[in-house]
């Protein structure tokens, strides 16, 4: 695909990082909005932005004028039996994976509008949205309503701007490291999906790669479920 601007919200780690990787590798000019930056010290092309999504306001004046791509990366895994979550557990989920996903798109959609080429907007949800799962009530939530938004804006912002998420299951990154801190857990994990493995961050990288590229031009509002089968299959022996 040609060159392009392409701001990614939470690229210094996980899934987020393995994108800016991926994008640099197509010589694409790469803004990096997070909180730490010691990461992407080594990969060429790309600019840092201090930034935390939960501030009440965003600084977003060192964007270039123009924006072909944006990635909204940041996401929480509290799980809790829904009698010990606290309105806070709700209201902590719901502010970083649903307004800070609305703040960062409000402060880019006039340069992703400016695009001669049109834009691509890349959210991401879980699959704990489509397939319901034990103490995701928090998450799974919040989740949705990215959902929600994605599709609303898809509409709202056609034909200009494409809107779509990627529904990932359980991934090998830091964000999921509680969950796969042992060999037992690991493979308890793996066990639960018909594919019989966790996912990578490159995997989920790579969708949202193509998300962003000219080869998905005529996809928006779409949910796209990266999760080794587990929200559409049931495997039995």
């Amino acid at each position: 695909m040609d060159n392009k601007n392409i701001l990614i919200v939470g690229g210094s780690s996980g899934i987020g990082l393995e994108l800016v990787k991926v994008l640099s590798e197509n010589y694409h000019e790469i803004y990096v909005g997070s909180r730490t930056a010691d990461t992407l010290v080594e990969i060429p092309g790309v600019h840092h932005i201090p930034m935390d999504v939960t501030a009440e306001t965003l600084d977003l004046e060192t964007l270039p004028k123009t924006l072909q791509g944006l990635v909204y990366c940041p996401g929480t895994i509290v799980l809790k039996p829904f009698q010990r979550l606290t309105i806070d557990d709700f209201r902590n989920d719901f502010n970083i994976n649903l307004l800070g996903a609305v703040k960062v798109i409000q402060g880019c959609i006039n340069l992703l509008k400016k695009s001669p080429s049109g834009a691509s907007i890349v959210l991401f949800s879980t699959v704990a949205v489509n397939t319901g799962m034990p103490f995701h009530a928090s998450v799974g939530s919040a989740k949705a309503a990215v959902e929600g938004l994605t599709r609303s804006l898809a509409a709202e912002f056609a034909p200009r701007i494409r809107v779509n998420a990627v529904a990932p299951s359980l991934t090998d990154t830091p964000l999921a490291q509680n969950l796969l801190s042992s060999e037992e857990k690991r493979k308890a994990s793996a066990d639960r999906h018909p594919l019989k493995r966790i996912g990578t961050p490159q995997e989920i990288a790579r969708s949202a790669a193509y998300l962003l590229s000219d080869a998905s031009a005529w996809i928006s509002g779409q949910i796209l479920p990266i999760d080794g089968g587990m929200s559409s299959l049931r495997t039995f022996k």
